[in-house]
């Protein structure tokens, strides 16, 4: 297996984007949804994707967007891809994607392998999965949270399509999270960050190379 792919998420801050840029990151996750404590503005993600490597891929994330929510999220970033995070149903997310022309990244929340299985149901419409740990009862967020679920879930996962992991991955268990996963893309936001939205460049640097099995010593 080669190394995963690498998406870090919830980016608000150029200087974030500038070392992402330079630590070669694959993917980067710009935070629509408004009560989150990484949520960028049109105008702010627009100046940040400006920014980005041309090689880097840019991600918008929504939950259950309305279609004017997505027409901004499109015109703010051009993402190559658009992550929907909330309940969106199969039809809803077949709708996102004719609108859209992106490619869909549909996130799952996991606590058991009945929820990978439920990845079968968007099989004719999202392009890749995310696994994510599922939120507590009431939380107002549905990612981000720093929270791990039990990897074993995934053995379930039966598609050919790709997935990203996700959900409390930090330097420290990336790779226990890939040994016992095979996962071919990660993503973290909380797990690379000083302070919610702000990223560290050691702690990237760190998850990178921990997940690249890279020796920084």
């Amino acid at each position: 297996m080669g190394a995963p792919l690498v998406k870090i998420c919830g980016v608000t801050r150029r200087g974030d984007i500038e070392a992402m840029n330079r630590l070669g990151v694959d993917m980067v996750g710009f935070n629509f949804v408004e009560k989150s404590p990484r949520y960028v503005t049109q105008d702010n993600a627009a100046a940040l994707a400006a920014a980005c490597r041309a090689d880097m891929d840019r991600v918008a994330l929504l939950v259950d967007p309305d279609d004017d929510a997505v027409d901004r999220a499109l015109a703010a970033v051009s993402p190559h891809r658009l992550q929907l995070h909330g309940n969106e149903t199969p039809a809803r997310v077949a709708e996102i994607k004719r609108r859209s022309h992106a490619a869909i990244i549909k996130a799952l929340p996991v606590e058991s392998a009945a929820c990978v299985a439920r990845a079968a149901d968007y099989h004719d419409c999202a392009d890749w999965f995310l696994f994510d740990a599922k939120p507590p009862k009431g939380a107002q967020l549905t990612g981000g949270l720093g929270e791990t679920f039990d990897w074993t879930a995934l053995k379930a996962y039966d598609l050919s399509k790709p997935y990203l992991l996700a959900g409390g991955l930090t330097a420290h268990n990336i790779a226990q999270a890939l040994a016992e996963t095979g996962a071919p893309m990660v993503d973290t936001a909380s797990g690379v960050e000083s302070a919610a939205g702000e990223k560290d460049e050691q702690l990237m640097e760190a998850f990178i190379a921990a997940a690249r099995g890279e020796n920084l010593g």
